[in-house]
């Protein structure tokens, strides 16, 4: 499995922020990815956006993971299916690279280096924090202010990364 340009939203120490790519598998059977794990963040989870009985967007932990069929595609994108960092360790600043490592159902890894970028979208509303270290407010965390992603440039500044297994 590839990740294909990735890329993570700047973010202040202590905060929160999002790895985005397209997961590409060429293999010949399918790839799940069960969780992740990064030096940037104390703790790193896979997320889906769904929608809510009020018809707001909710962020929340993805069960079974994300599965990757053989010969095709999974998007990481804002407004969807993304790996959230959260406790970030330091401030992720534009044109840092951050490696994140995917752990999958076979019980491999899959390294990702990807690019800090300064991206407008994407206005998360995470609960009321009183302060950058606070984790308090993560549950049920919503986007409400993603707004439409359609025709967005997902990275023709960032290279593509064919790291992983």
């Amino acid at each position: 499995m590839t990740a294909v340009d990735p890329w993570i939203k700047s973010a202040e120490k202590g905060g929160m922020t999002a790895l985005f790519a397209d997961l590409t598998n060429d293999g010949s059977t399918e790839v799940v990815v069960t969780g992740a794990s990064s030096p940037a963040a104390s703790t790193v989870e896979l997320h889906e956006t769904t929608q809510g009985s009020d018809g707001s967007s909710m962020m929340k932990p993805v069960e079974g993971g994300f599965t990757v069929p053989a010969g095709e595609s999974h998007e990481l994108e804002p407004g969807g299916d993304h790996v959230m960092l959260m406790g970030l360790t330091k401030a992720l600043k534009p044109g840092e690279r951050v490696t994140v490592e995917l752990q999958l159902e076979d019980g491999s890894t899959s390294s990702v280096e990807a690019i800090v970028k300064d991206f407008a979208g994407a206005d998360e509303n995470y609960g009321d924090s009183e302060s950058e270290d606070s984790m308090d407010g993560m549950d049920d965390m919503d986007h409400d202010d993603m707004g439409d992603m359609d025709g967005m440039d997902h990275g023709a500044d960032s290279p593509s990364n064919g790291s992983g297994s």
